[in-house]
């Protein structure tokens, strides 16, 4: 008993500390958000960028989703370290919590990764840029340095895209999220696992391309973390219920002092993102979150 006590104190004491340093793990971190993009699809879908940073990182095929499996409630689980049940966003399209958030920071929001970094760095530069309005409820909209909304229309074909390229390109941002509104309307539409959910996709790995490509272009690319994830899967038209085709999500990240060629092996949740981002950056991780960091990703 003592000996697992210490054990178990020794792994808790290691795990603070190389979360806890001063220096970040990197200058720059891009995480690119698909929504609906369920984690089966990966290894037949036409995507060589996405494939070129897994090769190039480490990644899984098993983190899994909140429930309900649906968007804000996961979005809000990915950005907050922590499940529903804590945060209190419980649906697919909450704008506010239903159940009361257990704390809230001085956003008057449930303590998200956006805001402790905006503490943590108060003058650095730091971007949300999404397709989906309900995003805008779920990080700290005050704390960012840019927040753009561009649905996917006739004048942007290419939804936020172009407004995350021109935004690296200018800004250089710290932290930035860019997040995409498909393949979840396709999967509404034609359905998960079929021809048109995998065009999209294809269509998506070009985006992801070219905001790698600006990155690189930017003069960030040896300094930068790519994070690729998504809220949740689906099956058939659906989504929000318990199959694995729902609740399993990629996540893959590649750059900056990541370990290369890797398969994340231990259990990965949807609060394990905001964790994980949080050690990068170095950022103290709230007693309310029940995220981990996902360790075994570093060199």
């Amino acid at each position: 008993m003592k000996r697992t006590f210490l054990w178990i104190f020794m792994m808790l004491t290691v795990c603070s500390f190389a979360c806890s340093a001063a220096k970040p793990l990197a200058k720059h971190v891009v995480l690119i958000g698909l929504d609906g993009w369920g984690a089966y699809s990966v290894e037949k879908a036409d995507m060589p960028h996405v494939k070129k940073l897994m090769a190039e990182g480490t990644y899984t095929l098993t983190k899994r989703s909140v429930l309900p499996s649906s968007s804000a409630v996961n979005w809000a689980s990915m950005f907050m370290g922590a499940g529903p049940e804590l945060h209190g966003f419980t649906e697919w399209g909450s704008q506010k919590p239903e159940l009361p958030s257990r704390e809230l920071s001085h956003y008057g929001l449930f303590p998200s990764v956006w805001g402790l970094f905006r503490d943590a760095y108060p003058t650095a530069e730091m971007g949300y840029i999404y397709e989906w309005e309900g995003m805008k409820y779920l990080a700290e909209m005050q704390a960012m340095n840019y927040t753009q909304h561009t649905p996917v229309s006739e004048t942007h074909p290419k939804g936020c895209t172009d407004d995350a390229v021109a935004y690296i390109k200018k800004a250089r941002p710290a932290f930035v999220g860019i997040i995409f509104d498909q393949p979840d309307g396709v999967g509404h539409g034609d359905g998960h696992d079929t021809p048109a959910y995998y065009a999209k996709l294809k269509e998506l790995d070009g985006y992801i391309g070219e905001i790698v490509e600006a990155v690189s272009e930017a003069g960030m690319l040896e300094e930068t973390i790519f994070i690729v994830t998504a809220d949740h899967g689906g099956i058939g038209t659906g989504r929000g219920g318990k199959t694995m085709q729902e609740m399993e999500t990629p996540f893959i990240i590649s750059g900056k002092g990541i370990r290369k060629g890797g398969v994340i092996s231990d259990s990965m949740m949807q609060f394990d993102v905001a964790s994980t981002i949080a050690c990068i950056f170095r950022l103290k991780q709230p007693q309310v979150w029940i995220g981990r960091p996902m360790l075994q990703v570093f060199q």
